[in-house]
């Protein structure tokens, strides 16, 4: 296991542009009997009701889902280009048909009831404020229907989770 350190939210230095939808990131939540984590490419980071928060974005049909439903705690862990191929992985299979930490190599790590990939450069550790489910009546714009959820199914089609960001951890 790596040795991470607190980093102080005010002096981090990322692009949340870059590095969320272009070099993606593992949301990973569970509990100390089983974690299940998958890639992500849409989320942000910013300020609402008076804390620091990240806000992610999860299907109604990802396994990850049930476990951040059920859990208080997630986080969102970065990482290195070398890691691109575990990334496409895990957001690939699904952990209802194989444990997608064994299979990688990856491993888990926990800090207090918040599970994270050891493998990361560093984890945003977040508890639960919101999940927001988000239908089709809540676009403005009818070309996000068409582009991002062609042939998809209607009802749910992703939750809005926001989470305060408890602590960032770095190597």
């Amino acid at each position: 296991m790596h040795q991470f350190q607190p980093y102080p939210i005010d002096l981090l230095e990322i692009n949340p542009f870059t590095k969320i939808s272009n070099e993606w990131m593992l949301i990973a939540a569970g509990n100390q009997e089983k974690v299940n984590a998958m890639t992500a490419s849409w989320g942000g980071l910013g300020v609402l009701w008076g804390k620091n928060v990240a806000f992610i974005f999860v299907r109604e049909k990802r396994y990850t889902k049930e476990f951040i439903d059920r859990e208080e705690y997630f986080s969102c862990n970065f990482f290195d280009e070398k890691y691109r191929n575990d990334l496409k992985y895990f957001g690939i299979v699904t952990g209802r048909i194989e444990d997608k930490f064994k299979a990688s190599g990856m491993t888990v790590g926990f800090r207090d009831n918040t599970p994270y990939v050891d493998e990361s450069n560093f984890h945003i550790l977040c508890k639960k404020m919101a999940a927001i489910p988000i239908t089709e009546a809540h676009f403005l714009d009818p070309e996000i229907k068409e582009k991002w959820y062609s042939g998809k199914d209607d009802g749910n089609l992703h939750t809005l989770y926001v989470g305060e960001i408890i602590e960032i951890l770095a190597r």
